[in-house]
């Protein structure tokens, strides 16, 4: 919930369970490096980011830190939060709640990595850095609403900050750089515009989604919007119990993560799998192998099966088979994968 107003329940959103689960992951695990949501207009996509963000708990923060820096020496630190600690300053902790932080089609360059100030970097030998929105954004939830309108340019450093967890800027030889450890959601319609495949293969998950087809599926959505704009509180209240328990398991799956062990024959099968699909490079296999691993967290299992690999590839797969449509390929995929079931 917001400060002035609730935001639509997580739990409450009738269908997509792609999409919900896609997101669900890369929660669990932030190294799976995003997800990129394709699909019309209308189909609860930022609903569902700004849901799930209230279910987080929230964050410890150096106060005063722009970079949303954990209160801990031993973490990954902006330079002036570990300045701070290496000259023995107090550093105070402050509570934050996890941040949906959107970056807009038409942001610049700038905006987006920060700025370095070079006329104070050669006067005055101090390197001076004005954040940018990958700042506000570490630690918490970068939401890109139609990615596929944005510079490719632009895109790559998303994907990069996402990929490697830290943002660099370098200007006329002066570097600096911070933490930037984001989940990544991606947006677009694909009638709008593709992205490069070069890029799509960047983004660990991609899942489709489109307005339900179930007459009693959308009556439901309908009511529920309804009943949420009628009284967003009393609405808000009626579903933290669900709230909660999924709060609870995302919690727990992030603690487990660590722990689930792979069996040697689902390494092999994700191997065959990418192979058969005839993807380049290896990112298919290892976030397939990431997803697998996460689900099985997410179902309180300390193993991954053939199940959760299955259903792992139809996250990872269809956006990085080459030459072919996305809808033929998640056609393709139904009979690829029906060979080992």
């Amino acid at each position: 919930m917001t400060e002035n107003h609730p935001v639509f329940p997580f739990a409450a959103l009738v269908g997509q369970e792609m999409m919900k689960t896609a997101l669900i992951l890369n929660i669990i695990d932030p190294s799976l490096s995003g997800v990129l949501i394709r699909g019309e207009k209308g189909t609860a996509k930022s609903t569902a980011v700004r849901g799930l963000a209230e279910l987080l708990p929230e964050l410890k923060v150096a106060q005063g830190c722009p970079y949303n820096c954990p209160p801990d020496p031993r973490a990954d630190l902006c330079p002036e939060c570990r300045r701070r600690w290496a000259d023995g300053e107090a550093v105070e902790a402050v509570k934050s709640k996890v941040k949906v932080v959107e970056l807009p089609v038409g942001a610049t360059e700038d905006r987006v990595l920060g700025t370095l100030d070079l006329e104070e970097a050669i006067t005055a030998g101090r390197r001076s850095f004005s954040p940018g929105l990958l700042a506000q954004a570490n630690r918490n939830i970068l939401y890109v609403d139609e990615v596929n309108l944005l510079d490719d340019h632009l895109v790559d450093i998303l994907l990069d900050s996402a990929a490697m967890a830290v943002n660099t800027v370098e200007r006329e030889g002066i570097s600096f750089s911070h933490p930037a450890r984001f989940t990544l959601v991606g947006t677009m319609n694909p009638e709008e515009g593709e992205l490069r495949p070069q890029l799509l293969d960047r983004f660990g998950l991609c899942v489709q989604i489109a307005g339900l087809d179930d007459a009693a599926s959308r009556a439901e959505v309908v009511r529920r919007r309804l009943a949420f704009e009628a009284g967003p509180e009393s609405f808000a209240r009626s579903w933290r119990r669900q709230g909660r328990d999924l709060a609870r398991r995302l919690a727990r799956a992030r603690r487990l993560i660590k722990k689930v062990r792979l069996a040697e024959d689902i390494l092999d099968q994700a191997v065959a799998i990418s192979l058969r699909a005839g993807t380049d490079g290896h990112r298919a296999d290892l976030t397939m192998i990431k997803a697998a691993r996460a689900l099985a967290a997410f179902e309180g299992r300390r193993e991954a099966s053939r199940q959760d690999l299955f259903l792992a590839a139809r996250l990872a797969l269809p956006h990085r088979v080459k030459r072919r449509p996305f809808e033929e390929m998640v056609f393709d995929l139904d009979e690829l994968l029906a060979a080992w079931a």
